[in-house]
């Protein structure tokens, strides 16, 4: 203001070495030993057949090592990053202690194999989460958002009591192990309940269409709490659907019916996402669609896919969430909306971006095997070539290189991609104790492919843009809960 000095207030970033008090700088620690330990895990589970058990209470596979390093590879990032992040702040003992209550949890619900254990880590897990969503205390909107997770945690933990309750009533196993040696005997109503309860259970933690609301409502978590709910949280329903896979998959129409929700999300995260204006919830609404394709690909019954797909999600998403501070420095206003800024490309430019697309889905099935059958693999396959049909099409468009090039580059760039997406696939594939289960091709999954090849173009073109009734209709699916939003107008009306 005039007639007042201005002060210099902001100074260099403090020295964590030297400033943080000694829970998060030895936690920090720690979580980085657990990741070597859990590399050294992998690399012995790997040369080892069978499990290694621990009284019907554990059973450490390959799934569980490969989690393991996951899930604390990201952790080990977050407490990095949050010991500047967090420096000075009154929450920072608080948050470190929550988000690696939250590491333990994970790594021991991923070797868990009694029901009991497995359903009070899941319990765990959730409440861990919505106490990092809302560790800032006396911040109102914090608080409100830890609620609304809060509530959604506790249901999916109840449908999957039940769902437990139900698999023991129906093969009188009491582990995850047991139900796998007693397949034979899911069938009938009671193994519906159970089943629908698991799906359910999977598409609230994942955040999918309907159940997206509670992570819409979390951007009051610190920036670290959301690349750790975003990157690892989230990914809980396809562990769940890949640990009772001889569940998912007893019957076609049960995993027709994931498909289709999977598909709804996948679907509605791309167009949910069109209509945010901010940096957080675009990313929000891209993981309600990330984890829509990962439980489709668990309906497809290509767990590997699945698992291979939330690894790789993980670190796009804990990327972009640790980086969103700068994306917003670098934002500049431009003539078009995001998804239309580029423009249509040229007839060169399609052309090159849809041999490469085809050819990556060709590439991928050749390394895989998927999509060589008339099977459920085509669907996978199909959205392996719109992905990198799409990804193409982007380089293709908003690259300052010549046309010649960007023509050249693609294929060049995108080619070695799918060669080491699909040698993930073959290695995770290879670490998971439950065998594929593709389906036979069906009307379902061809009105699948058609309806995201529409959606897609209509995207892309900015058809939706046209109707106002859609605009209004997504902006309204996409709003948190009130009481979590950071800027209510009625707190300024001053009538």
């Amino acid at each position: 203001m005039s007639g007042q000095d201005a002060t210099t207030t902001v100074g260099p970033l403090p020295d964590t070495a030297a400033e943080s008090p000694l829970v998060p700088a030895a936690l920090t620690w720690l979580v980085w030993a657990l990741f070597a330990a859990s590399v050294g895990a992998l690399a012995v589970r790997a040369r080892t057949a069978g499990a290694w058990e621990l009284g019907g209470v554990v059973a450490v596979d390959g799934l569980t090592v490969l989690m393991w390093v996951v899930v604390t590879f990201f952790s080990g990032v977050v407490h990095s990053y949050s010991r500047r992040y967090l420096a000075g702040s009154a929450h920072e003992t608080a948050f470190f202690a929550n988000t690696f209550g939250f590491t333990l949890a994970v790594m021991a619900l991923v070797a868990a194999d009694h029901f009991a254990l497995f359903a009070g880590l899941w319990l765990a897990m959730g409440l861990l989460m919505a106490e990092l969503i809302g560790v800032v205390g006396g911040w109102d909107q914090a608080s409100a958002a830890a609620a609304v997770a809060r509530k959604h945690f506790l249901a999916s933990s109840g449908l999957l009591a039940v769902a437990l309750t139900a698999l023991w009533w129906t093969t009188g196993a009491t582990t995850i192990s047991g139900i796998a040696a007693n397949a034979d005997a899911l069938g009938g109503p009671v193994w519906l309940l159970a089943a629908g309860a698991l799906v359910l259970a999977a598409m609230i933690q994942s955040a999918l269409v309907p159940f997206h609301t509670w992570l819409l409502s979390s951007m009051t978590a610190p920036t670290p709490a959301s690349a750790l709910m975003h990157a690892g949280f989230v990914n809980a329903g396809g562990i769940l659907l890949a640990r009772f896979a001889p569940v998912v998959t007893a019957d076609a129409t049960l995993m027709l019916a994931v498909v289709a929700v999977g598909a709804v999300s996948a679907a509605g995260g791309k167009l949910l996402k069109s209509v945010q204006t901010d940096v957080k919830s675009k990313l929000g609404c891209s993981t309600v669609g990330q984890m829509g394709f990962m439980i489709m690909q668990a309906g497809l019954g290509f767990f590997a896919a699945a698992v291979t797909h939330l690894i790789l999600h993980g670190f796009y998403k804990a990327y972009q969430f640790l980086g969103s501070g700068g994306q917003v420095e670098r934002a500049s206003p431009s003539d078009g909306t995001p998804h239309t800024a580029g423009g249509l490309p040229s007839v060169a430019g399609g052309v090159v971006t849809l041999l490469t697309g085809l050819a990556g889905g060709a590439l991928f099935a050749v390394l895989t095997g998927k999509g060589t059958h008339a099977d459920s693999g085509l669907l996978l396959t199909f959205f392996v070539v719109f992905t990198t049909l799409h990804a193409a099409r982007d380089a293709v468009g908003h690259t300052s290189l010549s046309a010649l090039a960007r023509y050249a580059a693609v294929p060049l760039v995108f080619f070695p991609a799918i060669l080491v997406y699909a040698v993930v696939y073959e290695g995770v594939a290879g670490l998971l104790p439950v065998e594929q289960a593709p389906t036979e091709l069906t009307l379902v999954h061809v009105a699948v492919a058609a309806a995201f090849t529409v959606i897609y173009v209509a995207i892309e073109t900015g058809v939706h843009e046209r109707s106002r009734r859609l605009y209004v209709a997504l902006l309204n699916a996409s709003r948190p809960a009130p009481e979590t939003v950071l800027t209510n107008t009625e707190d300024y009306n001053e009538h």
